[in-house]
């Protein structure tokens, strides 16, 4: 069975990678869990669009991670607005995914959710937390997050 792969699945490839299965793995685990979609010459074209959104969250090289340390430290105003109760304790807590969108909105780079490292005790109460991004090539940024009500 003939797959484009949609995340990353372990010893089988990267997202847009186009790999060959067999029926019952691809039917019964890889389709159902959204991992992967049946190759067809549409979905073919669609693994273009992978492979951009993905080169565009990779660090190409050292430089390129310390510049992106630079811009990820110099940003100040990174909020995440959750709803809270009146004692400003957080309704769930806040996640990589949040950070992430946080820092795009605040004009830094797009960052792989996944590159987020959160505090060890979870983020459940308003206030200011560090974060640490992995870049790659041994580089780490630590980013200022802000934790407000919404």
């Amino acid at each position: 069975m003939k797959l484009v792969l949609t995340a990353d699945v372990d010893k089988l490839g990267a997202p847009g990678d186009i790999v060959e299965v067999k029926g019952g793995y691809g039917r019964n685990f890889l389709l159902p869990h959204g991992m992967a979609i049946v190759a067809t010459p549409g979905a073919e074209r669609q693994v273009e669009s992978i492979k951009r959104a993905q080169e565009a969250r990779e660090v190409r090289d050292s430089d390129h991670a310390n510049e992106l340390k630079q811009k990820l430290e110099s940003l100040t105003d990174v909020k995440v607005a959750v709803k809270t109760s009146d004692t400003g304790k957080l309704f769930g807590s806040v996640t990589a995914g949040h950070v992430a969108s946080a820092v795009r909105t605040a004009g830094g780079p797009t960052l792989d959710k996944r590159s987020i490292q959160m505090p060890k005790e979870h983020v459940k109460s308003t206030g200011a937390f560090s974060v640490v991004v992995d870049l790659g090539h041994d580089t780490t940024a630590t980013v200022a997050v802000e934790v407000v009500p919404a």
